[in-house]
């Protein structure tokens, strides 16, 4: 056997897979450029739902906060008249609570999403409360605490929860 025939028999089984590999490459990474990009949008959202928004050093005193209302219909019906009305919130947060409001597009970060579940079971009722009545740093949502009673805070509270379905008018 010369050496030529040795060296061609693992050279051959090697040789095309190496060069699909290699010619491969160049043609994924369009793709891996086009996966990264679908991706960030999601991981935007992701990172909005979750991102902290109480000061770390109110956190512990807006989770102790409940709501002294019943999860009724009734309640949400009211809170739905603040939304509306009184605070103003659909226009920023919409009519639907989608965070698409008239005013929306001027706003960075986006306006929350009420008919996210996944923000809903990251947030405590405590942790809505204190931001509406004292506003979060870094967004559009400035404090209401001196337009609308504690009561009213979480009236509207039970509204916003309705835009997910748990109760009240949807």
């Amino acid at each position: 056997m010369s050496a030529q025939t040795m060296s061609a028999g693992p050279m051959e089984k090697l040789t095309p897979s190496f060069q699909w590999r290699k010619a491969m490459k160049p043609r994924m990474l369009p793709l891996l450029v086009v996966v990264v990009f679908l991706t960030i949008p999601s991981w935007a959202a992701e990172r909005q739902r979750v991102q902290l928004l109480v000061p770390a050093d109110k956190l512990a005193e807006a989770r102790a906060l409940t709501s002294p209302l019943p999860n009724s219909p009734e309640t949400a019906a009211q809170g739905k008249a603040i939304y509306d009305g009184k605070g103003a919130c659909f226009r920023c947060h919409g009519k639907d609570g989608d965070g698409n409001g008239p005013l929306a597009a001027r706003l960075n970060p986006s306006p929350r999403n009420f008919q996210d579940h996944g923000f809903w079971s990251q947030r405590t009722e405590g942790e809505v409360f204190w931001l509406i009545k004292n506003g979060s740093p870094g967004t559009g949502l400035v404090g209401y605490g001196d337009q609308l009673t504690d009561g009213e805070i979480w009236t509207l509270i039970q509204y916003l929860r309705s835009f997910t379905g748990e109760h009240g008018p949807a």
